[in-house]
């Protein structure tokens, strides 16, 4: 990843994705994925994640300073309303 910016975007989307389907997997391997790329390549520690009608706010410490990050619904749940909308295009392997 070259930014921040875009690994809270792929880390966020994908745990929304694990999160809606816990039985999943590769989801749920995917999200760890992303988790480590923050924490071992940003350096990034205590991720919390709040959800409004609009947006996401990620609140995150890095270089021991609280910092935010916000997304829009629209733009996170993208892949889950995909997921959803055509549940046999994206099979659940559970282990």
């Amino acid at each position: 990843m070259k930014s921040l910016q875009d690994a809270l975007y792929n880390w966020l989307t994908i745990k929304v994705v694990a999160d809606a389907r816990p039985d999943d997997q590769a989801a749920r391997e995917t999200e760890s994925f992303f988790a480590e790329i923050l924490k071992n390549d940003f350096q990034i520690t205590n991720l919390h994640i709040t959800k409004d009608k609009a947006m996401y706010l990620i609140t995150f410490e890095k270089d021991d300073q609280q910092k935010t990050a916000r997304f829009p619904v629209e733009l996170i749940e993208v892949m889950l309303e995909q997921i959803n909308s055509e549940p046999e295009k994206y099979a659940n392997y559970p282990t």
